[in-house]
């Protein structure tokens, strides 16, 4: 509210350029209202089924099902509508053409893969490793350091190397970022969690700094607020897709692993019984009675199941977010080369 006041109060643009705004609205018929409702409603109900349709059972729920018909909905009636107007809420038609549909592509890919990891591996050593909150945080503390050093670098080579190498490049530092935490076990420590998160930082600034200097290449002027708006759309919208998607790779994997786990583990096999017998002496040995021992041990070997079972659904969500790195990087070479050393794009 206070950036809102302070905007209002002292920024003031030309009266030249509120003069040709208004007349620029006026010729092609002001503002696209029902473009708007559209747009709002299949962006709305698309956030809605994202974040509900796992706790919600997805169709299983007649709620996630009648959004999910209005998202259908307002997209199907949102394309034809935007594409015919003179003055769109948005250019749907900038994301057809070649260079500027790659790069909405690469940065709705990005961000759900750095939307879904922020999420991921904090939960992954909280509930497996044991760490609290705050290591947790700390866990991913180096690898921002990391990103933050990155954006200055990058800064420079964008302006020395084509973004469309630089991207590809992010890409592949990232998917072996993620590539290394498809190997995690249950000795792993606490830097090998942020050794991975900081290579992921050294790749993270490569694409995003060079996706914004590639996809404002060869945009009108006049379309530089339709570009941003397009990429910001694909940064939310990426964000919460990811974040769906490693969420529903986690629960379905999960239950899948601990049902194989579950059958192999037969009280009549011979490794069982041995597995038994010495955790039950071991907890005899560590004060607990004799009759608790056995139950206690069961109860061992039951979290053992559902520890493990926890640690391969996300080497699986891992290898998922790996793939989806690399799916980046033909589609990085497939753009074109950019006049480097030019003015810094007018989007953000």
């Amino acid at each position: 509210m206070i950036a809102i006041a302070l905007i209002a109060l002292i920024l003031r643009e030309p009266e030249k350029a509120v003069e040709e705004r208004r007349k620029g609205r006026q010729q092609k018929g002001g503002f696209d209202l029902v473009g708007f409702v559209l747009v709002a409603t299949f962006l709305g109900t698309l956030e809605i089924v994202l974040d509900r349709g796992l706790e919600d059972d997805w169709f299983g729920s007649s709620f996630i099902t009648t959004v999910a018909i209005v998202c259908a909905l307002a997209f199907v009636l949102m394309i034809p509508w935007e594409v015919t107007r003179r003055n769109p809420t948005i250019d749907v038609r900038m994301v057809a053409t070649r260079q500027f549909g790659a790069c909405f592509l690469v940065t709705l890919g990005t961000f759900a893969i750095l939307f879904s990891t922020t999420q991921s591996l904090p939960e992954l050593v909280q509930v497996d490793f044991g760490y609290t909150a705050t290591w947790a945080g700390l866990m991913l503390t180096p690898g921002g350091v990391v990103t933050m050093a990155m954006m200055f670098v990058t800064g420079r080579l964008v302006g020395k190397i084509q973004p469309k190498y630089l991207i590809a490049a992010g890409a592949v530092i990232i998917a072996l970022s993620l590539y290394a935490l498809t190997n995690v076990y249950g000795d792993l420590g606490f830097w090998f969690m942020a050794r991975s998160r900081m290579l992921f930082g050294v790749g993270l600034p490569l694409v995003f700094v060079s996706i914004t200097t590639a996809s404002y290449d060869g945009i009108p002027p006049d379309k530089t607020g339709q570009a941003a708006a397009l990429i910001n759309a694909a940064r939310n919208t990426g964000g919460s897709i990811g974040i769906s998607l490693i969420s529903n790779v986690l629960w379905r994997r999960e239950q899948f692993h601990q049902t194989r786990l579950v059958d192999q583990a037969l009280p009549s096999s011979v490794q069982y019984q041995d597995t038994l017998h010495q955790m039950t002496n071991y907890f005899i040995g560590q004060g607990t009675s004799p009759a608790e021992a056995p139950m206690q041990t069961i109860a061992w070997v039951g979290q053992q199941v559902l520890t493990q079972a926890s640690l391969l659904a996300y080497m699986d969500a891992f290898w998922v977010l790996t793939l989806l790195a690399l799916a980046a990087v033909p589609l990085a070479l497939s753009l074109r080369k950019v006049k480097l050393g030019g003015a810094a794009p007018a989007g953000h």
